[in-house]
């Protein structure tokens, strides 16, 4: 049986650093979903409001949680997605927050 040493045993740990820097991050995305309670001239409003999106950009976000009962209304590093979230629970909307599928 033959042991080996430090500079041959390959380091499990560099090798998980090494994939997974290779591996691109993937995004994380901020979902509202449809509710019972909110009109859709109000969810245009906060999404004019709080992202600053224009009208028709809104309102095609505000069709799609109506129409298809979500929207990602956001994308990016999880601690904003966290936020954004947040405040849509603050505007009476229903936010999650999800990792991008790959």
């Amino acid at each position: 049986m033959g042991i080996m040493n430090s500079l041959t045993a390959p380091n499990i740990a560099e090798e998980s650093d090494l994939r997974s820097a290779r591996e691109p991050q993937r995004p994380w995305q901020t979902l509202v979903w449809d509710d019972p309670v909110n009109l859709m001239n109000y969810v245009t409003h906060v999404f004019r409001t709080y992202f600053g999106y224009p009208k028709p950009v809104a309102e095609k976000l505000m069709l799609a949680v109506h129409n298809d009962g979500h929207a990602i209304v956001a994308e990016g590093a999880r601690e904003q997605m966290e936020l954004h979230a947040q405040a849509m629970h603050d505007y009476g909307l229903w936010a999650t927050v999800r990792q991008a599928p790959q």
